[in-house]
């Protein structure tokens, strides 16, 4: 009987232990007992649920609840209905430590209850020391020491520290911090808030830190940090990001070994509305003849400092009625001192005008390793991350920096003239200052703004040697490059990117030119030496830029349009003037065929003139450009924009090539006879003609006119051609060209005074000469026209007829022409035939 008991209380209890194994986590029984007298309590209430669960409740003397409060001196026992409470309650346990009635318990923390008779919930220890105002308390915190962070951010593991402090019945918000830090001790003036977060699955079972008794510290707080090595630091002011506490002090005190270098940097700051005093920052610094060292937050803040140092923000009496907002945050940077911290150059602008220099980081990407701070000082303790020198005096500077490629350098000057009486045929040189290349950071871009006055000059740039324009069918290869802009009111055009060793001798812009000297490498200093650029003031055009363009006679020049990303500005015009040397002959190709460009308003244009001959070619730029062709004589090549559809851009590219001009003797031979013989027989036909004419003269009366009213103006199926354009009584005078006018009396009017008759003179097209580009025709217009006739007055943009061929050619006539003029340039009839 004895055995079977054993056998069946053994059976039982395996049941049992099944039955307790398979029991929920959450359904086990906790129980928090809190001694009396500790001024300990113990809350806990539901969370926040990250998402939507089933509901949970406390189980509390067999009844669900969603909240259990544990007071000094109470034992409860209590379980949950579900199986995973931490995603459903927290707890929150404080304990109050009063100071103000007797001697505070200082020295090491602990946490009580223990973290093993607490629920697995996240846990929030609380410890509110009540002190006089007079007391200064001090945290002391192990390794690892703090990290303060910002609103928003978060902690690796989980585990914060909030720390605030009071001012009279109002409490002040110190910060936030995490673990592995610099910040091991705070000391806090009458009372002191400390808050332990651990989430449920943290196994902490120490708090961490330890409170000491202070003397009064006259101020609200003082953080120390410290530093054993290379590194760098964040802090905030109290309540960041909202208002530092009004007409308060804090500090900071910053242990650094001696043999390091502590630099300060300012990463965001405001400054509030004082009725009273002055916002400002305080340096203490050991060894410094000017304790403390005052500065406004908006000044260059102190670096290169060997050894500790203390910083204070001190606020103001602020305005009732509009207070503002002080609040702080700043970067500490520690590291060892690099062998440019001993050298001090220096940049002379004394003599400068109009210009300014500024030293900072290149864009790098981000690593979360610590990287030493690249600083700037000026006059070896004014250090910053960016500085800015200006013209008008000598500057001292050093670098605190592990790598000086991290830095780089850019400039601007402004060369203006006003005044367009001085100013013509005046000229600069564009160079940049010795005192700037000779400093260990490479010089990025130098700028140079040129003004002139509107509508009076324009600007010429020359450089000393042929410019070529970067394009991808050539790119530039050298160490530097020249960035050439023009700006206007409401529009900047980029003419595009220059670097030596082209055909470009010159480039003209119409108005405000920005010329920039960009580096690629740090060789660009000697062969900048071998480059420069003059510009000089010129006299007003109306074009927004001319280039003038000597090909090399061994390789292909290749030109575009400016703006090539965004396309030629709408009605605006560019030019180029290419040279062609006698012995060669130039091809002009285009590298597509059509622009795919259409027109809104006016029309789009392409002339190219050859200087010597002035024959032009028009070319719609609205439909296929023209095949490859040959110039003998040195041509303009001239692009007019119209006003395109939304979407649309004229960007051309197009290339210049040289070839030797091949000329055959015996054709050479030929035209050599034939000519003569022409001339000859040109001298016969002018004698004969000259004799003939006398002896008519000579023999016969004066020439006659024959006026007959009643002849039919209108050619045949053409009614209504010529229409009437002078006065009625005037109509159908003809003028005879000879030496004398017989019926001259049909011409007197009532007083017998001779009135004389109107003519239709043809004046040829006197083109530009090299010197000029050619003029565009009128753009401004998109509906067809007629051709005008010679007793029409020209409109102000005389439209194209769409049935005609927009391509043409026609060779200038030269002054002095005896062809006959009183023929209309429209449907004139075809000259007769000798003989008929």
């Amino acid at each position: 009987m004895a055995g079977l008991n054993c056998g069946v209380t053994r059976a039982l209890l395996g049941v049992l232990l099944l039955g307790a194994a398979r029991l929920p986590r959450g359904a086990e029984a906790s129980e928090i007992a809190l001694p009396p007298g500790s001024g300990i309590t113990v809350l806990i209430k539901p969370g926040t649920p990250t998402l939507p669960v089933k509901p949970c409740y406390i189980i509390f003397s067999k009844k669900p609840t969603t909240m259990l409060f544990i007071k000094s001196g109470e034992r409860k026992a209590f379980s949950f209905s579900c199986q995973n409470p931490e995603n459903h309650f927290i707890v929150e346990i404080q304990k109050n430590i009063d100071c103000m009635s007797g001697p505070c318990p200082f020295g090491e923390v602990h946490l009580q209850p223990p973290a093993s008779m607490l629920p697995t919930l996240n846990r929030t220890f609380t410890w509110d020391v009540q002190a006089h105002k007079s007391i200064g308390l001090e945290l002391q915190f192990s390794t690892p020491r703090l990290r303060q962070i910002g609103p928003g951010d978060s902690c690796p593991d989980g585990v914060t520290h909030s720390i605030s402090g009071r001012i009279d019945a109002t409490a002040v918000r110190i910060g936030t911090f995490c673990s592995n830090g610099t910040v091991s001790r705070i000391k806090m003036q009458g009372g002191v808030q400390m808050a332990l977060h651990l989430p449920w699955f943290h196994n902490r079972n120490i708090s961490g830190f330890s409170i000491a008794n202070r003397s009064s510290i006259k101020r609200l707080c003082i953080i120390e940090s410290v530093f054993e090595g290379e590194g760098s630091a964040t802090l905030m002011s109290a309540n960041y990001p909202d208002g530092f506490p009004e007409d308060e002090l804090m500090t900071w005190q910053f242990v650094i070994p001696a043999h390091l270098r502590a630099s300060v940097s300012f990463l965001h700051f405001n400054v509030s509305n004082c009725e009273k005093k002055e916002e400002r920052v305080e340096y203490y610094i050991p060894g410094s003849t000017t304790n403390p060292e005052v500065f406004r937050l908006a000044d260059k803040q102190p670096g290169n400092m060997a050894g500790s140092f203390n910083l204070s923000l001190q606020g103001c009496d602020q305005d009732a009625q509009n207070p503002g907002i002080l609040r702080l945050k700043f970067q500490v940077l520690v590291q060892h001192p690099q062998n440019e911290s001993n050298v001090t150059y220096v940049v002379d602008l004394s003599n400068e005008r109009a210009m300014s220099l500024t030293i900072e980081p290149r864009p790098i990407k981000l690593s979360r390793k610590f990287v030493p701070g690249c600083f700037v000082c000026l006059e070896s303790r004014i250090c910053s991350t960016n500085l800015t020198l200006t013209h008008g005096s000598k500057h001292k500077i050093t670098f605190l920096c592990n790598d000086l490629t991290r830095l780089w350098m850019n400039a601007e000057k402004t060369i203006s003239c006003m005044d367009h009486r001085y100013c013509h045929r005046k000229s600069y040189f564009l160079q940049v200052p010795r005192d700037i290349l000779q400093l260990p950071v490479q010089l990025h871009d130098f700028s140079w703004k040129l003004l002139v006055p509107k509508d009076r000059l324009s600007l010429a740039l020359v450089p000393a040697q042929k410019l070529q324009q970067h394009t991808q069918e050539r790119i530039c290869n050298t160490s530097f490059s020249y960035l050439v802009a023009s700006t206007g009111p409401g529009q900047d055009l980029y003419f595009g990117s220059f670097c030596s060793g082209g055909s470009i001798e010159k480039i003209q812009v119409k108005q405000n030119m920005s010329v920039t000297l960009r580096t690629f490498a740090p060789s660009f200093q000697q062969e900048v030496s071998r480059q420069g650029l003059t510009v000089s003031f010129t006299p007003y055009f109306k074009e927004e830029g001319v280039f003038t363009v000597t090909p090399d006679t061994k390789s292909k020049v290749y030109l575009r349009t400016p703006n090539w990303e965004r396309g030629l500005p709408s009605l605006s015009s560019v030019s180029w003037n290419i040279s062609v040397p006698h012995d060669q002959v130039a091809c002009l190709t285009f590298t597509k065929e059509q622009t795919g460009l259409v027109c809104q308003t006016g029309r789009a244009f392409m002339i190219v003139q050859e200087q010597r001959t002035r024959a032009e070619e028009i070319f719609s730029l609205e439909e296929v450009l023209p095949k490859p062709g040959f110039r003998h004589h040195s041509f303009w090549v001239n692009i007019s924009n119209c006003s395109p559809l939304s979407g649309k851009q004229l960007d051309l590219l197009f290339q210049v090539s040289l070839t030797p001009r091949t000329v055959d003797l015996t054709i050479v031979l030929i035209a050599v006879v034939g000519g003569g013989a022409l001339l000859l027989f040109a001298l016969g036909l002018v004698i004969c003609l000259v004799k003939k004419n006398r002896k008519k003269k000579i023999n016969k009366g004066p020439a006659v006119g024959i006026y007959n009213g009643n002849i039919n103006t209108q050619m045949p199926m053409q009614p209504k051609k010529l229409q009437k354009v002078r006065k009625d009584s005037e109509s159908h005078v003809y003028a005879v060209i000879d030496d004398t006018m017989v019926y001259g009396h049909l011409l007197q009017d009532s007083n017998g005074s001779f009135v004389q008759p109107e003519t239709d003179t043809y004046r040829p097209f006197q083109g530009p000469t090299g010197d000029c580009p050619p003029s565009p025709p009128p753009t401004c217009s998109r509906a067809p026209t007629a051709k005008l006739t010679t007793e029409e007055p020209s409109p102000g943009c005389s439209p194209e007829s769409e049935s005609e061929p927009y391509t043409f050619s026609h060779p200038k006539m030269e002054n002095g022409s005896n062809e006959n003029t009183d023929i209309p340039l429209l449907d004139a009839p075809k000259p007769a035939e000798p003989g008929e």
